[in-house]
């Protein structure tokens, strides 16, 4: 196996997608209406969440495609992403009680703006992006006072956590199959998709990508620093990270649809560290353009003492533990709340009518439509350690295998 590269978190799709996902205003107690938008699906210590948080938020999830859902879907959905959001205010109704876990005014402003740098947002396309998720920067303030509460919290919980000399030693010496750094290269990317996906410096059209690709490698030969162009001109997730896309063996390239000759040229002889290709075209219709950042050729063994193999160490075993932490915490939080939830008292009241009322304009589907399991429009637990920013690796480590996450290039690239 190879050695594993550290990579920089998104924490922009973790979060702000969130945000602008969950971002509701739950403004007075609703009573048990008829309609979806007027319903009360469960309280939390008196404090009411409505069925219409818990529709918007599968709505956008589902990307606009809740109306297929079937009603048994829907109630499947429904009850997950209910448990979610219940889980959520248990946990920073349990932070607000200690005022020294609420975050400032200045917090808040300052995570916010961290979102926007590292999204490569304008002030101007971040308000563009709300108005498109029909949100206010208020609510969108209101669940980043949440999440730096419930952060706050779990960062209180996890501080008597240490990790011993030893434990690291005992896990190496029973891993040790794992810790080799194989050959490989770690490579870079800039993209240009024909495809109009709203990206920044979008092309559009097969014209405009290749006008747009051909552009960029001048720039580059021109001496343009590749970080810096990939922030600006890539239109893929990796340009927050100036294109970094990670480590990955010849087997992992060949398996990402890397065609054989461009494989053959990043461990030929004719690139070498710091080098990049020519424009590329995918058989996705995307152009690419690669950069070298480090190429291993030979296979080798790794120490306890090789550089950040401790330190890997160290950080699995710690997230192991923040994961059980939180859990409990969790555990303890939910036992301690007066939880009442309606929408599950429903369905067994009415197991004929398990969905209750639909979302308004949304018509079930016919029968034999083919649609998404509920399970695809389930958003990440706001509860769990990898959905705060500071543990956004937690999740990625188990003891179970090495102890830092495998990198490779993303798998959209297909030949």
């Amino acid at each position: 196996m190879q050695r594993v590269v550290k990579q920089f978190l998104i924490l922009f799709l973790v979060t702000l997608a969130a945000f602008l996902v969950v971002a509701c205003n739950r403004t007075g107690a609703g009573g048990q209406g008829d309609a979806g938008n007027t319903a009360v699906a469960a309280t939390v210590n008196g404090k009411n969440i409505m069925l219409s948080e818990v529709d918007k938020l599968i709505n956008d999830q589902a990307q606009g495609k809740q109306s297929l859902m079937s009603p048994l879907e829907l109630a499947q959905a429904r009850l997950q992403v209910l448990g979610q959001l219940v889980q959520k205010e248990v946990l920073f109704q349990r932070a607000e009680k200690d005022k020294q876990l609420l975050p400032s005014e200045e917090d808040i402003t300052q995570f916010i703006n961290n979102m926007k740098q590292q999204a490569g947002m304008t002030d101007d396309q971040f308000q563009k992006r709300l108005k498109e998720q029909n949100q206010t920067m208020e609510s969108l303030r209101e669940e980043a006072r949440k999440t730096l509460a419930i952060q706050k919290l779990q960062d209180q919980t996890y501080g008597k956590i240490t990790i011993s000399d030893k434990e690291v030693e005992d896990y190496y010496n029973n891993n040790r199959q794992v810790f080799v750094n194989a050959r490989g290269v770690e490579l870079a990317d800039i993209v240009v998709d024909p495809v109009d996906n709203g990206a920044q410096d979008d092309a559009k059209g097969d014209v405009e990508a290749k006008q747009k690709i051909d552009l960029i490698y001048q720039q580059l030969k021109s001496g343009a620093d590749f970080a810096d162009v990939a922030r600006a001109r890539s239109e893929d997730p990796s340009n927050v990270r100036g294109g970094d896309v990670g480590f990955a063996t010849e087997e992992d390239l060949k398996q990402n649809g890397f065609p054989q000759e461009l494989v053959s040229q990043l461990f030929g002889s004719e690139m070498q560290a710091g080098s990049f290709t020519a424009p590329i075209r995918f058989g996705s219709g995307k152009w690419y353009i690669f950069k070298l950042k480090r190429k291993q050729l030979q296979t080798e063994n790794l120490t306890l003492e090789s550089p950040g193999v401790r330190e890997q160490i160290t950080n699995a075993l710690l997230n192991q533990r923040k994961q059980i932490l939180n859990a409990a915490l969790l555990e303890v939080a939910m036992n301690d709340a007066r939880i009442i939830n309606n929408l599950a008292n429903n369905m067994l009241n009415s197991p004929s009518n398990l969905s209750g009322p639909r979302p308004a304009g949304s018509t079930p589907p016919a029968a034999n439509s083919n649609t998404a399991p509920a399970a695809s429009v389930t958003p990440t637990a706001a509860t769990s350690p990898a959905a705060t920013p500071t543990a956004a690796a937690s999740n990625a480590n188990t003891l179970s295998r090495a102890p830092t996450p495998k990198a490779s290039p993303k798998a959209s690239p297909k030949p």
